[in-house]
């Protein structure tokens, strides 16, 4: 049985973390701006970050398993 856990959550994080597509911290004019489909350096470190943290927190620390089969 394969877990699919990681894979599903990685790619719904990747997509809600996309720098600027929902919201972009830090943006370009302000500290947070919303759908502005832009980004800088500094918003995909911290995006990346994020990802990272959630990531870990989700699959390691709660143990987030999805079987299919």
């Amino acid at each position: 049985m394969v877990d699919w856990a990681p894979v599903l959550v990685g790619y719904m994080l990747f997509i809600l973390l996309s720098p600027g597509l929902l919201f972009q911290l830090p943006g370009n004019n302000r500290t947070v701006e919303f759908g502005n489909f832009q980004t800088n350096g500094k918003a995909i470190v911290i995006h990346t970050l994020l990802f990272f943290g959630l990531f870990t927190i989700l699959i390691l620390a709660l143990g987030i398993r999805i079987y299919a089969g």
